[in-house]
């Protein structure tokens, strides 16, 4: 079972269908999905001078990963999407978690901080666009959304994560580099820089976004009711 979960796995996350039947083996995807957002929230932080110990535990990641598949349902939930339910998508994000993993990589280490800097942006890229990319093959493919729906969807959340994270992830350097503060530069900082622009960009999407999801939820409802006459 385990070499098919890994099977299965590497499928997903190359995009290519999968046959992860949830319904006899849900605890399992739970219990790796689980394990694979730990071992990146390790991962994250094993080598950070100033994180909590809740951060070098890992915890942070598998409460994240509980907030943001809560926040994905629900805002999903008047889209009528079909196979819908939280722990579904719970078991989802944790699927996506092996690309952050990226992270763990010590690259300040034996790169100079200039080279660091841009690798850590890279990361960050990367690894965003990529489960960006798997979210929305599942509102295809598993939601089964289309058109409006699919799109607000898929963006509308990503506006709204990526400005509260903004909001409360943001370290101290970021605020220093904003404000101008002549300050020691950091492995992080050209990362920081580009979460900076994201967050910029959402607080401008968000209310085209939100008019769109509006009108997809409305277009929704209209549909269920139509049918059930």
């Amino acid at each position: 079972m385990f070499s098919e979960l890994l099977r299965q796995e590497w499928r997903f996350l190359t995009f290519r269908k999968t046959r992860i039947d949830l319904s006899r083996h849900q605890g399992i995807y739970l219990t790796f999905a689980i394990i694979a957002t730990w071992l990146a929230g390790v991962g994250r932080y094993w080598d950070h001078p100033h994180a909590h110990w809740w951060q070098y535990a890992g915890l942070g990641s598998i409460a994240y990963i509980a907030v943001l598949s809560l926040l994905l349902w629900l805002l999903a939930l008047p889209l009528r999407p079909k196979n819908w339910n939280y722990l579904t998508v719970l078991i989802f994000v944790g699927l996506t978690a092996p690309p952050a993993w990226l992270y763990a990589i010590p690259v300040e280490r034996f790169m100079s901080l200039e080279l660091t800097m841009t690798v850590n942006m890279l990361f960050l890229l990367a690894v965003a666009i990529w489960r960006v990319a798997l979210y929305s093959v599942f509102l295809r493919r598993s939601a089964g959304l289309s058109g409006l729906a699919w799109a607000t969807a898929l963006f509308l959340p990503l506006a709204l994560i990526v400005a509260v994270l903004a909001m409360l992830n943001l370290e101290q350097a970021v605020f220093e580099i904003m404000g101008g503060l002549d300050t020691e530069p950091t492995s992080s900082d050209k990362a920081y820089f580009v979460v900076i622009a994201l967050t910029i960009v959402s607080f401008v999407a968000a209310p085209v976004f939100l008019v769109g999801y509006i009108l997809a939820s409305y277009q929704a409802w209209k549909r269920v009711n139509t049918d059930g006459e």
